[in-house]
């Protein structure tokens, strides 16, 4: 005896259903700005939701007269991908993905559960390419305006604290933007460039190229270049008996020069002038917020609340970034960004009311 569907579990089957169609669009909306093996993967997913979406028409009898909404954050997400595409939709998809119902709805098949938690690896994978292309600008822009956020609003609270006048605190807070700014860019334009240089001096070179061929076929070191590359021993004697018979087969009035080797692949670090301005332009960013309510005229208790909500915002939305592109959950992300920069904050803020009295 086959039990009726209650009217409950048709309203579920509708919204599994229209959830599923508008996931099918999320995922082919990103394949249409992508291409090549990602747009493979992305339509194919598309093409899994389908087969899910097949299995709620069957339980329902057919498409239902009335269908609900798809869920807010689904049809966000469509949205996003339709006009940006961009790694921070993949991240929201992933969550998603993390969160199925059919995990505990005895309606869906065991193989659409275990479906919906391989396209969260699926889609954790895409991300994870996407992550990986924009880590280093993404690190340098976090890092580098959040270290202007915190550390220009502990400097103004800290002073503003103490009781001198507004202009004071603009200065200083100015002050702390450009010489904050200026030691970030110096700093990554070294380290840019000291990296640079240290992994020049470990390429391989050409200077003993002009005499391979008069080295001995079946007793030279030139193998011992190679196992210290990393070759094993019996591929380092094969590549250098190679060469060295090249050498000697080469036209010998002209000095023999090997092909370009790598020994490994190396970061992409970029140029040091680059990085420097990135950080100096990304610490300014944030270094300017704290300052801006006093720019705009405001002192006192006015100027500090306004600088406590304006850095709040952005150390918030730094925060939820960060949890979208690492997978983890926003709020949480957010809330602890707050609670660092406004912890710094606090420390300098007493600090300052210690030395105003003091000094009072």
């Amino acid at each position: 005896m086959t039990t009726q569907p209650s009217a409950r579990d048709r309203r579920a089957w509708a919204q599994y259903l229209v959830d599923e169609r508008a996931e099918a669009q999320v995922y082919r909306e990103l394949a249409a700005r992508r291409a090549g093996e990602e747009r493979e993967i992305l339509l194919a997913l598309a093409e899994a939701e389908r087969r899910h979406e097949a299995h709620w028409l069957a339980l329902l009898g057919g498409e239902p007269e009335k269908l609900p909404h798809p869920k807010a954050s689904t049809r966000l997400l469509a949205w996003m991908a339709r006009h940006f595409g961009s790694i921070f939709v993949l991240a929201l998809a992933q969550n998603a993905e993390g969160r199925s119902p059919y995990d505990s709805d005895p309606s869906a098949t065991p193989q659409m559960v275990a479906d919906e938690k391989v396209h969260h690896e699926v889609v954790r994978g895409l991300a994870a390419r996407g992550r990986r292309r924009l880590s280093g600008t993404f690190r340098a822009a976090v890092f580098g305006a959040n270290d202007g956020l915190v550390s220009n609003l502990a400097l103004v609270m800290g002073i503003g604290a103490t009781g001198v006048a507004p202009q004071f605190v603009l200065f200083s807070g100015l002050a702390g933007l450009l010489a904050g700014a200026l030691s970030m860019g110096a700093g990554e334009f070294v380290s840019v460039r000291s990296q640079r240089e240290l992994l020049d001096a470990t390429q391989p070179n050409n200077y003993a190229d002009e005499v391979l061929g008069d080295l001995d076929l079946d007793a030279n070191e030139l193998a011992l270049v190679y196992r210290t590359r990393g070759i094993p021993h019996a591929e380092a004697l094969e590549r250098a008996r190679a060469i060295i018979a090249t050498a000697q087969a080469a036209d010998r009035s002209v000095p023999y020069r090997r092909a370009p080797e790598a020994i490994g692949d190396h970061e992409v670090v970029g140029g040091a002038w680059g990085a420097a301005g990135s950080s100096f332009l990304f610490f300014a960013s944030g270094a300017i917020i704290p300052v801006l309510p006093w720019i705009l005229g405001l002192s006192g208790v006015a100027a500090i609340v306004t600088a406590l909500v304006l850095v709040g915002i952005a150390l918030m939305s730094t925060g939820a970034m960060v949890g979208l592109l690492s997978g983890g959950p926003p709020l949480r992300r957010a809330l602890r960004q707050l609670a660092i920069g406004f912890g710094a904050a606090a420390v300098t803020y007493g600090l300052g009311l210690a030395f105003g009295i003091s000094l009072g």
